[in-house]
């Protein structure tokens, strides 16, 4: 992709942009390969902490900041980490170099873009009003937090992972939730249809109220907000919460000249168009060997394994093999994994448990699985990534009995 060489090497200089979890596996990883150079993680909000827990058990109140954080001040000391608590305003690749807010340069051999995403706004009219709330940070989750007490009455607009999680939560904690997305059901391309409707369900049978529609505007007036639907419904609520999804931080590298693509275009190694940059995390986009771009991936699992592959490429390591890509999500009790792709051509399989739909399989025309998705059934998912990294060929109506081990079957 780049043409000539990256730097690299063990004594190498490091500077890490962002400090989620990608950029907090790469210094992580690095150190763990013995790597010698200085490594910087700069970040406005500091040290580095976790996001899935904020729509799920910090909204809750079961962890605090500390708990959210993949690693304390003592870890960055021992591991001679820097954390710089400030924003990169300007990027230099050919020089190392990297300004922050106040002017500050700092220099190194390798950049590493961690630069995330940015909660979506709705294009509509009030869709970029103040009022109108996010959760993509530990402050987003904090002001949400202080919104929520038992009979106020939250909108929350889209009903993908996070929007359930967040309509999950806030009922727990006494809210009157009413869930908005435009498709019935939802997460169809993550779960399937069998399972996304057993789960879309779930929020009616605890008592939220599910509309389907399209929402065309937004309006608050003395602290009270109107969604209209494109029907002409209209939704009122206390708040508004927006789920639908992120985009890619790309404005450092596209001002910088790197290739940007719907993300920041890198390889396999994750590497940018330029040498000394690499990028990682949900703001990356690989084009493979054949000239293919991939869709950006947004999950947990998929920023830490971008970079720890970073992490291989500057030291100058075989890169690590990583399986089927993984997801989990929580709502109303029950824990959802998926692994591989439940849109591949073929035909999906069902295992049902007490007579409702509980795993999914998605098996292609040869035989082979390419996706699981499972509705507390973590066991089953870990089996299935087995058989997809493997290339197991598996019989339909073992997937399909209960009794079935299927453990077995990756064997």
């Amino acid at each position: 992709m780049n043409g000539h060489d990256a730097p690299g090497g063990s004594g190498t200089s490091v500077l890490v942009i962002g400090g989620g979890l990608a950029g907090f596996s790469t210094v992580r990883q690095l150190r763990a390969l013995g790597h010698t150079g200085t490594l910087r993680m700069v970040d406005p909000e500091g040290l580095p902490y976790d996001r899935p827990p904020l729509s799920k058990a910090y909204l809750l109140g079961h962890t605090d900041q500390v708990g959210l954080l993949l690693a304390d001040a003592a870890w960055c000391i021992e591991h001679d980490v820097e954390v710089v608590t400030a924003a990169v305003t300007v990027l230099r690749p050919d020089a190392g170099e990297a300004e922050l807010t106040d002017g500050t340069v700092l220099q190194a051999d390798v950049l590493v873009l961690a630069t995330g995403g940015t909660a979506r706004r709705l294009p509509i009219p009030g869709g970029a009003l103040e009022s109108v709330l996010e959760l993509r940070t530990r402050s987003d989750a904090d002001r949400l937090r202080g919104l929520l007490r038992p009979g106020m009455r939250l909108a929350v607009i889209g009903a993908g992972l996070i929007g359930a999680e967040t309509a999950s939560a806030a009922q727990e904690l006494g809210a009157d939730v009413v869930l908005i997305d435009p498709v019935d059901p939802p997460l169809v391309p993550a779960v399937g249809p069998e399972l996304a409707r057993r789960l879309h369900d779930m929020h009616t049978d605890r008592g939220l109220e599910v509309v389907t529609g399209v929402p065309v505007s937004i309006t608050c007036d003395a602290g009270s907000h109107t969604i209209t639907l494109e029907d002409g419904r209209a939704v009122t609520a206390d708040a508004v919460l927006v789920g639908v999804g992120i985009s890619p931080n790309t404005a450092l590298a596209e001002a910088a000249g790197l290739e940007t693509d719907g993300g920041v275009v890198v390889d396999d190694h994750q590497r940018t168009s330029h040498p000394r940059v690499y990028a990682i995390g949900d703001a990356a986009r690989i084009r493979t060997g054949d000239g293919t771009l991939q869709r950006r991936a947004e999950h947990w699992e998929s920023a830490m394994n971008t970079g720890q592959t970073a992490a291989a490429a500057i030291a100058g390591v075989d890169l690590p093999v990583h399986g089927a890509s993984w997801f989990w999500s929580d709502r109303h009790g029950v824990h959802v994994e998926g692994v591989g792709s439940m849109t591949a051509p073929g035909t999906t399989v069902i295992r049902e448990i007490d007579g409702a739909p509980a795993i999914a399989f998605r098996l292609d025309d040869d035989g082979y699985l390419t996706g699981c998705a499972a509705i507390d059934g973590g066991l089953a998912v870990r089996a299935a990534r087995r058989i997809i990294d493997r290339r197991i060929r598996v019989a339909p109506d073992q997937l399909a009995d209960p009794t079935v081990n299927l453990k077995k079957l990756a064997r």
